[in-house]
C-alpha cells in the first residue's frame, strides 16, 4: 500500500459511526484525521483521544460559512487538505403527503447542499495543489427510493449527480470525486429502526445481516488512495445484495 503519511483528510460527521470508522482506518495509514461534528464536544474530544494528532472541528454543515471556516481551520492547523470525505447526515423521515417544507429543506440542505459547500470551499487548495481525494458517501436509499424517505433520497441521489459532474470537471486536474452507497450498516442511525421494521429491511438484504462501518470505511480508504489515481465519477454500493 501506499504510504499515505502526512496527508490530512476531513471527515464529517467523523466521531462517530461510518465516519469514525474511516477517520479511524485512514489514521491507520498515516493520515492526519480533521474530524467534523455538528454538537457533542465531549463526544469529539472523547474520541479525538483515540487518534493521535487529530483535531475535530464543530459546524453546521447545512451553513455555507460554517462549512468555509472549518476548512479555514482545517488549513491553518494542517497546511493542506489531500482528502475530503462528506459523510454527515441527518434524517427527518415521513411521507411526501406529510412531510413538511422545513423537513424537506433541512435534509437537502444538509445531506446535499453541505457537500458542495465544503466542495467548494476545499477545491482551490486541491487545484493549486494538482491532486485531491473526494468521496462523497450517499446511500442505498439514493438508488432505490424508500417510503418516507423523499427528502433522504433526494439528497443522496443528488449526490450522485454531484460527484459524476465534479469527476469530469476536475479530471484532467489530479483530482479523483467518487461516491460510495452504503446499504444498512450497524449504525446508531439504523439501531433506532423499529424491530418489526428491521426484520422486513433484513429480509431484503441477500446477505441477511446488517453490514459493518468498517466495511464502508475499507472502500472509502481504498478511494483515498493515491494509487487509485485512475478512478473517478464512480459509485460503489455497500449494500449486502440488497439493490443490484
Amino acid at each position: 500500500m501506499t504510504d499515505m503519511t502526512g496527508q490530512v483528510a476531513l471527515v464529517t460527521g467523523g466521531i462517530r459511526g461510518i465516519g469514525a470508522a474511516i477517520s479511524t482506518r485512514l489514521a491507520r495509514r498515516g493520515v492526519t484525521i480533521a474530524a467534523g461534528y455538528s454538537r457533542d464536544k465531549v463526544a469529539a474530544d472523547r474520541f479525538a483521544e483515540t487518534i493521535p494528532g487529530s483535531t475535530t472541528h464543530q459546524g453546521n454543515i447545512g451553513n455555507n460559512d460554517d462549512c468555509e471556516r472549518v476548512v479555514r481551520e482545517v488549513l491553518d492547523q494542517h497546511g493542506r487538505l489531500d482528502i475530503l470525505v462528506n459523510n454527515a447526515g441527518i434524517t427527518l423521515d415521513r411521507t411526501v403527503r406529510r412531510m413538511s417544507a422545513e423537513e424537506w429543506d433541512r435534509v437537502i440542505q444538509v445531506n446535499l447542499s453541505g457537500a458542495f459547500y465544503l466542495i467548494r470551499a476545499s477545491l482551490q487548495h486541491m487545484l493549486d495543489r494538482g491532486s485531491g481525494r473526494i468521496v462523497n458517501i450517499s446511500s442505498v436509499i439514493g438508488e432505490a427510493g424508500n417510503i418516507g424517505q423523499a427528502n433522504y433520497a433526494a439528497a443522496k441521489a443528488g449526490l450522485f449527480g454531484l460527484t459524476m459532474s465534479l469527476a469530469q470537471e476536475t479530471a484532467r486536474k489530479g483530482i479523483t470525486v467518487n461516491s460510495v452507497a452504503p446499504g444498512y450498516i450497524a449504525t446508531e442511525m439504523v439501531a433506532a429502526v423499529p424491530a418489526a421494521a428491521m426484520e422486513k429491511v433484513l429480509a431484503k438484504i441477500p446477505a441477511a445481516r446488517l453490514g459493518e462501518p468498517d466495511e464502508v470505511a475499507r472502500v472509502v480508504e481504498f478511494l483515498a488512495d493515491p494509487d487509485s489515481s485512475f478512478i473517478t465519477g464512480q459509485i460503489y454500493a455497500v449494500n449486502g445484495g440488497q439493490h443490484m
